[in-house]
């Protein structure tokens, strides 16, 4: 299973739930392999592609909303956490004499977005650094996807129904421990 990690090393009050929303979106637009109907943002003047469909947006609403009030809330004591998307296949699981027992979710891929809630000295400065961080963060997930390894990392697509022939998990990690 290959693990691409995205660091943000600072997050402002502002910015921060756009920022991941915009995140998100980009490693799903890049991983969903049915039919998406693309979209763009606008977040803090870089464009971002995006997913337009009613189920994705609310699963990243919802993530995202769950982080942002573990920050503010006071979950978290250092304002630091992890957002983790995972991809899977479906593969027959087998019992000990090799007996088909059903199915389980084998992962395949994983994005670890590490994120930090910062106060800014200057709001100025702050969008820029913040900004460069988006690109940068946008150049590696096309670097990665478009790779020869991120290529060969995607399994064999045997169901095309839907939006994705892979099950996705994201989950959400404060102080080690995973919440909502």
């Amino acid at each position: 299973m290959s693990i691409p990690t995205i660091t943000i090393d600072a997050l402002d009050r502002r910015n921060a739930k756009e920022v991941l929303h915009a995140i998100l979106h980009a490693i799903l637009f890049h991983r969903l392999f049915g039919t998406v109907k693309p979209q763009t943002f606008e977040v803090l003047d870089v464009t971002v592609p995006g997913v337009a469909d009613p189920e994705m947006e609310q699963l990243i609403n919802d993530k995202v909303d769950v982080f942002w009030k573990a920050i503010e809330n006071g979950t978290s004591t250092n304002k630091r956490g992890q957002i983790l998307v995972t991809f899977s296949e479906k593969r027959p699981k087998k019992s000990w004499f090799q007996v088909y027992v059903g199915e389980e979710d084998v992962p395949w891929e994983q994005w670890i977005i590490n994120g930090e809630m910062r106060q800014p000295k200057s709001d100025k400065d702050f969008d820029i650094v913040l900004a460069s961080t988006l690109s940068k963060t946008l150049h590696t997930i096309l670097t990665y996807t478009s790779s020869e390894g991120g290529r060969t990392a995607v399994p064999l697509i045997t169901n095309a129904t839907g939006i994705s022939p892979f099950p996705i998990k994201i989950r959400i990690k404060m102080d080690g421990a995973e919440i909502g």
